[in-house]
């Protein structure tokens, strides 16, 4: 498992066809949310009208950001008591064929909390400690629900930049919409193709294998292929198995390995392209992908690049040779080091969360590269959420730049004004208060003891950067974990540490998107004129790629200094 060059080939065609159906895609998503003709709708319209009955609402009553937060939070919020019931009692419900014995409250409220926000960060070892029912009944329904809210956000919030009464839509609306036009029917293809790549599709919930070796071998089965299908398209992350995307069982080749990572890429590069149909101006598109291929295509070449290279802690050792599998450890001899790099950077940068790699086992670079697009969450993010963060740190890049070169601070006809700026910081400054805070109460109130200096065993730098990853993982809804058993999460604190970080880091960045959405639907759109800062242009894409990039570098250049950077030394 050498860097084989050739195989760069795979990764850039594979790119390559996602950001070739990048447009098409999103000019169809921006249909959706507008409710313009599509595809289907002789079928799917009286499914969703009858829908729209049961839930006593109709496409024609809108909402306010407020009303829309409010009934986005009852249906989450019902959900997530719905996880917790059933995983705090599931030794005694049905379907739990292997004995598994009920979670701890604090067990429970962090899993509840981890499947609701999107994040599907887990305390817990799935074969062991989770019911084959709660695989098959309670996880799916939070597997679609959790991503459909945030592509509801996110339509709401562009909603506004083309409505003048004050709403942005309606949320009841928007998340079947979200699930009847976009994640089933894409899930459920997915889940065929990979049924026809070896991907197991039973409801046996385990076989006896009797190794070569003598004695037997539980191998746990179930509807693997459809829970991966909607885990990678959704921004879930949250694997079938403990393994992740390193089971052969859940992902066996490097087709299938290639295949996880176009539908990973597949909602979040085509949301760009749906803003701009929302808008009706194609050419506004570009800036916003242009940040996301940049700062993406640098990230995984400076991850295959550290990956490939020689370990320098292993120069010195008497007997071991000539390296030339760089850091080979912890990564799967099925694909080549490029395929696996794309996939797990794919999967950070997109807040899907999805290892085919320890993390743990990565170089220190490696390590750091993918906890800078968790600190940005928004090159590309996650299914919705990912493309509302990037619009908010445009609108205070927008503001910033116009102030800067005497230009008028307004977007596509709206003017922003000191109320969207504040909201859309406000969003910003969260994201790195929800890290620091708790992390800093992890390291100083003893939940973690970071090893002295110069001890045999993980270093101070790993320690560190094993606690941040954990709270950035967390904060950002990304759920992917170093897992290098440099401490132990299992904890009361770090359950309930980790639940609160996730709902702040889902719900208030929510909030904010749907106040600005409403601040701008409130206004008249206004002509350019002379003073408008253009923002189809090469100048403000690269404008807006530095004003991510320095912004996120400035907040947590500190904990990286600390961190990962420090075990390069």
């Amino acid at each position: 498992m050498g860097f084989d060059i050739s195989s760069l080939w795979d990764v850039i065609v594979l790119i390559g066809i996602v950001i070739a159906v990048s447009p098409w895609f999103g000019r169809y998503l921006g249909r959706v949310y507008m409710d313009r003709p599509l595809p289907g709708d002789t079928v799917l319209i009286p499914v969703e009208n009858a829908i729209y009955r049961l839930l006593g609402t109709s496409p024609r009553q809108t909402m306010r950001a407020r009303e829309y937060m409010v009934a986005l939070l009852i249906v989450n919020g019902g959900l997530m008591a719905f996880l917790f019931c059933f995983l705090f009692w599931q030794a005694s419900l049905p379907g739990n064929f292997t004995g598994v014995p009920d979670m701890s409250w604090t067990l429970a409220f962090h899993s509840a909390a981890s499947f609701t926000t999107n994040t599907n960060f887990t305390h817990f070892t799935n074969e062991s400690q989770v019911s084959f029912a709660s695989l098959m009944v309670a996880w799916p329904v939070a597997l679609f629900l959790s991503p459909a809210t945030g592509l509801a956000v996110a339509a709401a919030m562009v909603r506004g930049f083309v409505r003048r009464d004050g709403t942005i839509g309606n949320f009841y609306v928007d998340i079947t919409r979200s699930l009847t036009r976009v994640l089933l029917p894409i899930a459920v293809v997915s889940a065929l193709v990979l049924v026809l790549m070896g991907v197991p599709q039973t409801l046996t919930a385990y076989v006896t294998a009797h190794p070569l070796t003598g004695g037997t071998q539980t191998i746990y089965l179930g509807p693997v292929a459809s829970f991966q299908s909607i885990s990678l398209l959704g921004s879930n992350g949250g694997g079938y198995y403990s393994a992740n995307a390193a089971s052969p069982l859940a992902n066996p080749t490097a087709f299938s390995n290639l295949f996880g990572t176009f539908v990973m890429l597949l909602i979040p590069f085509a949301a760009p392209f749906a803003f701009a149909t929302i808008i009706r101006r194609r050419a506004e598109a570009w800036p916003y992908m242009t940040v996301i291929l940049i700062v993406f295509g640098i990230a995984l070449a400076v991850f295959i690049a550290y990956q490939a290279a020689s370990n320098p802690f292993l120069s010195g050792i008497t007997g071991l040779g000539p390296q030339v599998n760089g850091y080979g450890v912890g990564q799967e001899v099925r694909w080549s080091l490029p395929e696996g790099s794309l996939f797990q950077v794919a999967s950070v940068y997109g807040n899907v969360g999805a290892n085919n790699m320890d993390i743990g086992a990565l170089s220190p670079v490696a390590q750091l590269v993918l906890l800078f697009g968790m600190f940005t969450e928004a090159t590309p993010g996650g299914v919705g959420c990912g493309f509302g963060m990037l619009l908010l740190f445009s609108v205070v890049g927008i503001f910033v730049g116009g102030l800067m070169v005497g230009r008028t601070p307004e977007y596509l006809g709206k003017k922003i004004g000191t109320a969207q700026v504040r909201w859309s910081a406000l969003a910003i400054l969260v994201h790195p208060s929800i890290i620091l805070i708790p992390f800093a109460v992890a390291l100083l109130g003893g939940f973690v003891s970071i090893p002295a200096a110069g001890s045999v065993g993980v270093s101070q730098a790993h320690a560190f950067t094993s606690v941040l990853y954990e709270f950035t993982s967390e904060a950002a809804n990304n759920g992917s974990a170093l897992s290098s058993g440099a401490f132990n999460d299992t904890t009361p604190f770090f359950n309930l540490a980790g639940a609160a970080v996730m709902i702040a880091g889902r719900f208030v960045p929510f909030f904010v998107m749907l106040k600005v959405g409403e601040l701008f639907s409130s206004q008249e759109s206004v002509p350019p004129n002379a003073g408008t800062l253009r923002t189809a242009t090469a100048t403000y894409s690269l404008y807006l790629t530095l004003f991510v990039v320095i912004t996120t570098a400035l907040i947590f250049l500190p904990v990286m200094a600390l961190g990962p950077l420090a075990q390069i030394v």
